[in-house]
C-alpha cells in the first residue's frame, strides 16, 4: 500500500498545517488484479480493457477490505482498549469509517471518526520511504511513541493529482461534496517551497497523472466537453474556477476555518486563490516553455 493525499502532506513531508481525519491508501493495482495485468504497463490498452478492470477493481476492493483490512485493525483495537469500531462504507465499499466517542464536539464540519478510503486502480507510484514520528514526540521527549516507516507517494504525483482534480472543478464549476476546499490549501502551501520548482519540472509523472486520469477517470466540462488532462498538464493548467464556483469554494473554505481545520494561520481566502493564480501561471509559463 502506498499512503497518499492531503495526510500524506502533512505528517510525511510537513508541507501543510491542517487537520485531516482522512487516510488516503493506493492497494497497488497489480496485487489486486495482476491476473488481468498481462504486461509490466499498468495502464489498460483500450477503454474497454480500462473499464474491465475497474469491474474487477470495485468487485475485490471491498472483498479484500472486509476479508484482510478490517480484522487487523479490529484485533489492534482490541488489543490497547480502544474504544472504536469499524464500518465498511462508501459507494462501492472502498471506505472503511473508525468511530470513535469524541470528547468534544465542534461545528459538525468533522465526523467523530476516522476514514481510510482505499485506491486500487493504479499502483502508487512513484513512492517513497518516509520515516513518520508522533505528533507529541518532540512535545515529551522522556516518552517513547511508535514510528511509521510507511511507503508513501511522492510529493510530486501528490501535487499534480490535486492539480487536475482542481482543473476539473474549475471547468465543471461544481463542489463535489463538503470539505474540496482543502484541495486549494494544500496546493497554495507548494508556493515559496524548495518542492514547487521540482514538481512542475517532473514531467514523467505529470503525464503519467494524465494518463492514468484519462483512462480511468473520464470527466466533462460544463459544456459537455470530454476534459483534455494532457492539455491541463501541458501549460493549459487552470485553479481559479469563475464567479459561481469561486463562491461555492470560498463557502466551503469559510467552514473549514471556522471548524478549526487549519491548525495555524489560516490564510485568508483571497490570499489563498493569489496563491494558487501564482502557481498555475508559473506552472502554465513553465511547461509551455518546456514544449517551446
Amino acid at each position: 500500500m502506498t499512503f497518499k493525499g492531503g495526510t500524506s502532506l502533512s505528517k510525511a513531508y510537513q508541507l501543510i498545517d491542517r487537520f485531516s481525519e482522512d487516510i488516503d491508501l493506493t492497494y497497488d493495482i497489480r496485487h489486486l488484479i495482476g491476473d488481468l495485468i498481462t504486461d509490466q504497463n499498468s495502464l489498460p490498452a483500450t477503454r474497454s480493457q480500462a473499464k474491465k478492470w475497474t469491474d474487477a477493481v470495485k468487485a475485490r476492493l471491498p472483498e479484500w477490505i472486509r476479508n484482510d483490512v478490517i480484522p487487523i485493525i479490529e484485533t489492534g483495537l482490541q488489543r490497547d482498549g480502544l474504544e472504536a469500531r469499524c464500518e465498511q462504507g462508501g459507494g462501492d465499499g472502498e471506505k472503511l469509517y473508525i468511530h470513535y466517542d469524541a470528547i468534544k464536539l465542534g461545528t459538525g464540519y468533522v465526523s467523530p471518526s476516522v476514514q481510510l478510503e482505499f485506491g486500487a486502480r493504479a499502483t502508487g507510484e512513484p513512492h517513497v520511504k518516509k520515516t513518520i514520528d508522533c505528533d507529541m514526540a518532540s512535545i515529551f521527549p522522556q516518552l517513547d511513541f511508535p514510528i511509521a516507516y510507511p511507503l508513501v507517494m511522492a510529493i510530486e504525483r501528490t501535487f499534480w493529482e490535486k492539480a487536475t482534480a482542481a482543473h476539473v472543478y474549475c471547468l465543471q464549476e461544481r463542489l463535489r461534496g463538503e470539505r474540496y476546499a482543502r484541495h486549494w490549501y494544500d496546493l497554495a502551501s507548494y508556493e515559496n517551497t524548495p518542492y514547487l520548482e521540482g514538481v512542475l519540472a517532473a514531467y514523467d509523472v505529470r503525464q503519467m497523472v494524465a494518463d492514468h486520469k484519462a483512462m480511468f477517470f473520464i470527466e466533462k466540462d460544463k459544456n459537455g466537453q470530454v476534459i483534455d488532462y494532457h492539455r491541463a498538464v501541458g501549460g493549459h493548467l487552470t485553479l481559479i474556477p469563475e464567479s459561481k464556483g469561486l463562491a461555492a469554494l470560498e463557502a466551503d473554505y469559510g467552514a473549514m476555518t471556522d471548524a478549526g481545520i487549519l491548525i495555524r494561520g489560516a490564510l485568508p481566502f483571497s490570499e489563498l486563490i493569489e496563491r494558487c493564480f501564482h502557481i498555475q501561471n508559473k506552472a502554465n509559463n513553465c511547461l509551455l516553455g518546456a514544449h517551446s
